[in-house]
């Protein structure tokens, strides 16, 4: 029988001292707290449907079983309403006869309702999945172009005056000027995007019949089929709210003046 030494007490202590103090920052941290918080309530949820309900009520371990398409239509199209929405939004911002043009057909097509033109985009571009990247374009894209032409707007004349004293490039004043200077605007219009790209991507798949999150969730649904539906409601959910929080990490890091602005305004 071997004898335990002093160090290899010493050595034990230490990493007791070191767990109980990952716990402890683990109990301190919000993040830890969410996730054990959905943990406690996943199990609760599959205690209770395998005892008390019917066999094709959805459960948490059945549901992760099931894997939906991807989201990946809902990138590309965020990515070029982002794109496309901030080049016409730093026009609009700067450029007065851009903004006297397009100002009307902006404000009138961002209220537009998405179901009203879902008919005339599955007629141009077909029952596709062409049709559904344009829903998700035409959603997602007006909010990007209002947000950056207010950002573009707000820019201090100062800054703009320093640019050109020091004869900066005309493409410097747009983007390393104006851009960056209504850079947290822009991340506002994509949040909201974001949330209306989702709503547009699920609409069309449901109106067109097009494979996806949408057609997933409304055909599992009618076939009682609910861990599947589940998956779909639950992999929309998580995206948006993934994609907040990713926003709300830029804004933190790299402009954390935004946040404290904000945070001066409600007091």
């Amino acid at each position: 029988m071997s004898a335990v030494t002093p160090r290899a007490v010493a050595a034990q202590a230490t990493t007791g001292r070191s767990a109980l103090a990952v716990l402890a920052r683990l109990a301190g941290s919000p993040i830890a707290i969410k996730i054990a918080f959905g943990i406690i309530i996943l199990g609760l949820w599959e205690v209770g449907v395998r005892n008390f309900a019917a066999p094709f009520v959805a459960r948490p371990l059945r549901i992760a079983e099931a894997v939906p398409s991807g989201l990946g239509a809902v990138v590309l199209g965020l990515a070029i309403a982002i794109a496309a929405g901030t080049l016409i939004g730093l026009l609009m911002g700067r450029v007065r006869a851009a903004d006297r043009m397009l100002d009307f057909y902006v404000n009138g097509f961002y209220a537009m309702p998405m179901v009203a033109a879902l008919p005339l985009l599955t007629v141009w571009f077909g029952y596709s999945e062409d049709a559904r990247l344009a829903t998700i374009v035409f959603a997602a894209l007006f909010s990007v172009i209002i947000n950056v032409s207010d950002g573009a707007r707000s820019v201090p004349r100062e800054y703009l005056e320093v640019a050109r004293v020091y004869r900066a490039p005309r493409r410097s004043i747009w983007f390393d000027v104006t851009l960056m200077s209504s850079m947290p605007y822009l991340i506002a219009g994509v949040r909201l995007a974001a949330g209306r790209a989702l709503v547009g991507a699920v609409l069309a798949e449901i109106f067109a019949s097009i494979d996806g999150l949408g057609m997933f969730i409304l055909a599992d649904a009618r076939a009682l089929q609910q861990n599947e539906a589940v998956v779909g409601v639950l992999m929309l959910a998580a995206f948006g709210i993934g994609f907040d929080a990713l926003t709300g990490e830029v804004l933190r890091r790299w402009f954390p003046w935004y946040r404290r602005a904000a945070e001066d305004r409600r007091r």
